[in-house]
């Protein structure tokens, strides 16, 4: 339920995946510091412009070990009133029982990210990755991988319209995982998956990242589109990658032409490789890298 609001104060905004990160994305040749800290930025200054909560639904982080200089800056950058659940990119092994030794942790300790025993005024039941809805208030911020279609084969979550009809004791269901941006409404009820705020993989090439003005006296949103920069995706990474396993795959047919059938492995292979045409170590250690490499 999408309408355009004029002169209105928003009861929240919404987002979700901010993925916060040093490196830039394999896909990413633009600038990306300007890229991540101008969305944040953008949503601090909504943030102090309307005066209201940020609620994000999880992986604040892109690695739950943050570097201390990263962790500066999101507290600099951050908006004030910011709330956030956690998603499995901010967990050690995505295990919410080692919390305390990761970077939303500490953040939430200095204050910089507000819990649900901060938020005044709303009932919203907190939901991190790996826990189930326990219907402890009137809006869900939820780490719940949810779409209208599968985003990928064999992809586990729920669909949209399937989760607000499990879970009617919501008004207001946010998720978060699910890199893609949508609302669904049934039946005066609302869930909204902000998607992320920066583009991760060269599939987002036509990706507008954006979060969304929440209105509670009507339950309906407004998009509001992040700033991004033009012709900075490139799809030269995934080329590279497959002219690799191009040369790997041939090289490999190389050495089963040249070996008999009792060699048992790879390893073995490329013993008996290295013996018979006399290669050298250096040599021995770039193959053997380019193979690891092309495994990943």
């Amino acid at each position: 339920m999408e309408r355009r609001k004029v002169n209105r104060i928003p009861s929240a905004i919404l987002c979700s995946d901010i993925h916060l990160r040093e490196d830039a994305p394999t896909c990413f040749i633009g600038n990306w510091d300007q890229e991540q800290w101008d969305a944040v930025m953008f949503i601090n200054n909504l943030q102090t412009h309307y005066q209201c909560p940020v609620l994000n639904a999880g992986d604040l982080f892109h690695h739950w070990k943050p570097s201390p200089n990263l962790l500066t800056l999101t507290m600099q950058y951050l908006p004030k009133q910011f709330y956030s659940i956690a998603g499995q990119h901010d967990l050690p092994q995505h295990n919410w029982e080692l919390r305390f030794k990761s970077g939303i942790f500490t953040l939430v300790e200095s204050g910089h990210v507000k819990d649900e025993q901060d938020l005044h005024g709303f009932s919203v039941e907190f939901c991190h990755y790996g826990f189930e809805p326990k219907n402890r208030g009137k809006i869900l911020l939820w780490h719940h991988l949810t779409y209208i279609s599968k985003p990928f084969p064999g992809a586990s979550g729920g669909m949209a319209e399937g989760i607000l009809r499990k879970y009617p004791q919501y008004d207001l269901i946010v998720t978060g995982d699910n890199h893609q941006s949508f609302s669904v409404e049934y039946k005066g009820r609302l869930l909204v998956n902000p998607g992320n705020i920066t583009r991760q993989t060269a599939d987002q090439a036509d990706f507008q990242p954006r979060v969304a003005l929440w209105y509670a006296d009507t339950n309906t949103i407004e998009w509001v589109n992040l700033p991004k920069q033009e012709g900075v995706i490139s799809r030269e990474h995934i080329a590279i990658k497959k002219e690799r396993d191009k040369r790997i795959d041939a090289f490999i047919a190389k050495i089963s032409n040249e070996l008999d059938e009792n060699v048992f492995s790879l390893e073995e292979a490329l013993d008996r490789f290295q013996n018979k045409n006399k290669i050298d170590k250096r040599t021995m250690q770039i193959i053997y890298k380019a193979l690891e490499n092309g495994k990943k």
